[in-house]
């Protein structure tokens, strides 16, 4: 019987890049954005609020953009402050190089296993889904959801006892399959 496992993000991740007033290299994403216009051109800040010192950084959203060539629903969003844009615009590979920031998902997400009443069981096939490009250890998972020690999967690993199309090992921020067998 196939498990469904969900990795949710419970918050928004923290941006990783370096205060300029006292070092700090954690930014919490305010929900706010700026948008200034100057004649046909636009540009629009994601504000980033510094952890230690409160101080405020701008991420760029949009950059001496033409007003006409921006949808008008984005527009609005970023208008309204819409917390929803701020989490797409941080899962953006686009803005984030161009800011040359990364996230720091530590405590910003669970898993939902939709119960434990698949753990009495000889073989488990469990799907894993992220809701969101969260980078997560696999074997952090597989302990999490199933009650058992890191050390204990990854010897489940050698022995061939737990198997994946995937490499376990690492990080991985998509979606992925595994069995276990006891």
């Amino acid at each position: 019987m196939l498990k469904n496992w969900v990795v949710v993000p419970t918050c928004l991740p923290l941006v990783l890049r370096r205060c300029h007033a006292c070092a700090s290299e954690r930014f919490r994403a305010s929900g706010k954005f700026r948008v200034n216009a100057n004649h046909k051109l636009i540009d629009a800040w994601l504000l980033a609020l510094c952890t230690a010192c409160g101080e405020t950084a701008k991420l760029t959203v949009l950059e001496r953009m033409n007003v006409r060539s921006v949808r008008p629903e984005l527009l609005d969003r970023l208008h309204d402050n819409d917390p929803g844009l701020t989490a797409e615009l941080l899962q953006d590979p686009v803005v984030r190089r161009r800011n040359r920031i990364a996230l720091d998902w530590d405590n910003a997400w669970r898993l939902d296993t939709g119960g434990s009443d698949h753990l009495d069981r000889e073989v488990i096939d469990v799907s894993v889904r992220c809701a969101a490009r969260i980078p997560v250890r696999p074997v952090r998972l597989i302990a999490e959801g199933c009650g058992l020690s890191r050390a204990e999967v990854e010897r489940l690993i050698t022995e061939g006892k737990l198997v994946s199309a995937v490499r376990l090992s690492g990080k991985l921020s998509g979606d992925f399959t595994f069995t276990l067998k006891r």
